[in-house]
């Protein structure tokens, strides 16, 4: 039997008060893509830290070939052959790509970097993953996806072993995830071990042969994806049987929003709709249809350039997020980390944001109020833990997600606009955004989602708004969705029958 390309012997990392791991053992073989699989909270980022080098195991050994190494930093893992691709991109957008590529170990002549050979070795790296990359062109210009490919060229240059990727594919198109299950598949077929970390089973099970799964820290299973169906995974991450309720409909005659004609610098156009009390309104169509401009100008984070907003059959003006959020407006971003949430904040601190002269109407906070109504907020979207006065970045993605959802209730907003609700969040979590959303429709609230998932649009919405080129290309009703009339007029009537079904 070959020895493994990468082994994890015992590993156990204790925090204080916290074991984060406790004795995870599971190999991965050269040319192998392997899925690492469990809800946020189970232990993965905290044993991609111990191969990287972030931290260092209290008890066990990684073991590259068959043999014990010394991980105590990043740099010995690089020069272990071990590469990290996070989810965050560490990355600086002005430097150039060959720049990026060298970034904490450039090539030098004398007391100057080698620009020029910088250049002609990324080249070589990227050509043979995407040749039309520029090795001198600003990082800041290439597509996400272009510079995951980046990433993976740099692993290249340094003869990378072991690639272990985190969330690769949050922010890509479904093309855009072909072109990078590509590249894994010609990492893996010239003998690199992958280690592939997504929430999205679909991904894993179309490009992961084998795939171990964790919950609290330690591993439940590693298996062969082949033998198993995807709701088992879905049992064995989370403990339990994930209940499938059935689409219910809240959405009453009357109209409380009424958009007409809006319009923004060729980003959208025309967009006219009605939204309804208790409705779900979903929102389709391929990145770059003006899904999330659209959400934008109601939220006035843009200013429209033409159309009118009613609520309640009275004409409204959104010039700034202020007004919006005066209306009863509130929006769920895309971007959470850099656009929802303030980091270093604690959990109340976050949920005031929208609301805060409510509990200092004198420039006094009423602090009692606030963390009384935190603690009311938190609870109604089940927070988890139950910390309000932790920092929000030290709360998982869906947590993070559930405590914006909080500020709004707090705000007492009636429409919502969630943009991508449940990107980078796991499936526990993502079955309680969308119990939550259904929830927040039954007792009235009007809801709008963007999704690129179109089960979830599917899954969630009472009607569908199919946008293309910045304009409303079809309206569908419940009775007709489907993924395939979504994907027939989400993309132009130019586009091959095979790229319809690469979209649905």
């Amino acid at each position: 039997m070959s020895v493994p390309r990468l082994q994890f012997d015992g590993i156990s990392k204790v925090f204080p008060a916290v074991r984060a791991l406790n004795d995870v053992s599971f190999s991965v073989g050269a040319g192998e893509i392997h899925g690492l699989l469990g809800e946020n909270g189970a232990g993965k980022s905290t044993l991609l830290r111990v191969l990287s080098g972030v931290y260092r195991p209290t008890v066990g050994s990684v073991l590259i070939d068959g043999q014990p190494v010394t991980l105590n930093n990043p740099v010995a893992a690089r020069a272990a052959g071990v590469a990290m691709i996070h989810q965050e991109l560490q990355q600086v957008p002005r430097l150039s790509v060959a720049q990026n590529m060298f970034l904490g170990h450039p090539i030098t002549r004398g007391v100057f970097v080698a620009s020029r050979e910088q250049e002609r070795r990324a080249a070589g790296a990227l050509a043979a993953l995407d040749s039309s990359i520029d090795p001198a062109a600003p990082l800041g210009s290439l597509k996400v996806a272009q510079r995951q490919i980046v990433e993976i060229a740099r692993a290249l240059l340094d003869s990378a072993r072991i690639v272990a990727m985190d969330e690769p594919t949050s922010s890509l198109t479904p093309s855009e995830f072909e072109r990078l299950a590509e590249v894994i598949a010609g990492l893996a077929r010239d003998g690199v071990a992958v280690v592939y970390v997504s929430h999205k089973l679909d991904e894993v099970f179309g490009i992961c042969q084998r795939a171990t799964i964790m919950r609290d820290g330690v591993v439940v299973d590693s298996i062969d994806l082949a033998k198993v169906s995807e709701k088992a995974v879905v049992s064995m991450m989370v403990g339990r049987e994930l209940a499938q309720e059935q689409h219910r409909s809240h959405a009453s005659g009357d109209v409380r929003l009424k958009v007409r004609g809006l319009a923004s610098a060729k980003k959208v156009r025309g967009v006219s709709f009605d939204l309804h009390r208790g409705e779900v309104l979903g929102i389709a169509g391929l990145v770059g249809s003006g899904r999330t401009e659209l959400l934008r100008l109601l939220a006035g984070a843009d200013r429209a350039s033409a159309g009118t907003v009613e609520i309640g059959g009275k004409p409204i003006r959104l010039s700034t997020p202020r007004d919006a959020i005066a209306a009863g407006i509130g929006l769920v971003p895309e971007e959470r980390k850099r656009e929802g949430i303030v980091p270093l904040r604690s959990i109340t601190s976050n949920m005031a944001l929208a609301s805060m002269g409510v509990f200092a109407p004198r420039g006094v906070i009423d602090h009692r109020g606030l963390k009384r109504v935190a603690a009311e907020k938190m609870k109604r979207v089940n927070l988890r833990p139950f910390l309000l006065d932790r920092p929000i970045r030290l709360f998982s993605g869906g947590n993070q997600q559930k405590a914006i959802i909080g500020r709004w209730l707090a705000a007492g907003t009636r429409i919502l606009l969630f943009d991508e609700p449940t990107r980078g969040i796991d499936v526990g979590a993502k079955a309680e955004i969308y119990h939550l959303i259904e929830e927040l429709a039954a007792e009235g609230h009007s809801v709008v989602v963007v999704s690129s998932e179109l089960p979830e649009v599917i899954r969630l919405a009472d009607r569908v708004l199919v946008m293309r080129d910045g304009a409303v290309a079809a309206e569908l009703e419940r009775a007709s969705l489907s993924e395939q009339a979504i994907a027939a007029h989400a993309i132009p009537q130019s586009e091959t029958q095979a790229g319809r079904a690469r979209y649905a």
